[in-house]
Parts: C-alpha cells; sequence; structure tokens
C-alpha cells in the first residue's frame, strides 16, 4: 500500500504544474490543460483521503469532480473554437477586444 504521504506529494506536484501551466502559457487550449491538471491534483487528493479513512465520500465526490470537469472542457472547447474562428489565434493575449 503506498503511503497517505506519497500521494499527498503527487497530488502537490501535478497542483503546482497546472498552476505552472496556467500563469506562463498564453495558449487557449494549453490553460485549459492546465486546469485540468488542478482539477486531477483535488481528484486524488479525495480518493486518497477518502481511502485513508474508509470513506466512500471521498470517490462519489471525486466522481462528482469529473463530471463537471467534462462539462466545463467541452463548454471551454465550445468557446475556445468560437473565438479561433473570429480572431485567427488561441492565444490569449492578442485577443483585446471580446466585447465586440
Amino acid at each position: 500500500m503506498i503511503p497517505l504521504s506519497h500521494i499527498l506529494l503527487f497530488s502537490t506536484a501535478l497542483l503546482v504544474i497546472g498552476l505552472v501551466i496556467m500563469l506562463t502559457k498564453k495558449n487557449a487550449i494549453m490553460m485549459l490543460m492546465g486546469l485540468e491538471l488542478m482539477l486531477n491534483a483535488s481528484n486524488i487528493n479525495l480518493v486518497a483521503f477518502g481511502n485513508y479513512y474508509a470513506h466512500m465520500q471521498g470517490s462519489t465526490f471525486a466522481l462528482v469532480v469529473m463530471v463537471v470537469a467534462a462539462a466545463e472542457v467541452a463548454v471551454a472547447l465550445a468557446i475556445i473554437t468560437k473565438v479561433y474562428r473570429y480572431y485567427k489565434t488561441s492565444e490569449v493575449d492578442q485577443i483585446n477586444d471580446i466585447t465586440d
């Protein structure tokens, strides 16, 4: 069995990697991937603590987070596709008049 501290370190590494991607990348798709990494880090924490305390609530809530993340990805990709068709770029810095 893997100790809880190792799982938490792995989850922390995923969270930090996702945060770095969100803060450094200018491409909207890459920013979305960073957000997904952060959501996966929270899912790992939920499942790890649920397993550690022998409760199903952690796994159940992780399943809810996965469903919300799937819906978020579908909506975000649709928005990014629409913005790309209009501006011909997916770079967030180059889209400056989004209110038109």
